[in-house]
This record gives structure tokens, C-alpha cells and sequence, in this order.
């Protein structure tokens, strides 16, 4: 039943948010429900502010625990991406 309702509504696609899972229906990452939930925001809180059924936080939830790995691989991915951009291209911005 788990099981079901996490495939159901968390979907990974290379051509949608770098590939990262997401909600369903949505481009809201795994990994953003669950930076929330880290900073101690309840799946209430978190449904509120995403206006999405509790049920897609929890299995959002359900999702990151079950995959921590390899969103961590993701997110170090995404980090090499951009300091190879920043060294590979200079910023036109000021710096502080």
C-alpha cells in the first residue's frame, strides 16, 4: 500500500528539475519537502505553504528516507555543477 501510493505520486524524469524526484503533477522536489521537514516544519505547515495534500508530503516523506543516498548523490551532483560553472564562466555581478 506504502509502496503504491509513493509510485503513484513521486516521479523522476531526466528533462524535469535536473532529474531530481518529485511530486507528481508538480516541480516540487523530494529534497525541498524535505529541507522543510528538517527545519522542523510539519507536513501541515508544509502542505499549507505548497498547497498540496498531506498525503503527497508524507510520500514525498516516505520517499526521501527510503532514498537518502541517492538524493545525496543529487544534490553533490547539482554542487558540481555549479563550481564548475562558476570556474569555467565569470560573473558579470559585482562582488561583496
Amino acid at each position: 500500500m506504502v509502496k503504491q501510493l509513493i509510485d503513484s505520486r513521486i516521479v523522476s524524469t531526466p528533462d524535469v528539475c535536473g532529474g531530481h524526484p518529485r511530486i507528481t503533477d508538480t516541480r516540487i522536489r523530494v529534497v525541498d519537502i524535505a529541507a522543510l521537514y528538517n527545519a522542523d516544519k510539519s507536513t501541515e505547515e508544509i502542505s499549507y505553504e505548497y498547497d498540496l495534500p498531506v498525503s503527497d508530503i508524507q510520500a514525498a516523506m516516505t520517499y526521501y528516507f527510503a532514498n537518502i543516498e541517492e538524493i545525496k548523490a543529487l544534490l553533490e551532483k547539482d554542487e558540481a555543477f555549479i563550481e564548475e560553472m562558476k570556474s569555467n564562466h565569470i560573473s558579470k555581478l559585482p562582488k561583496a
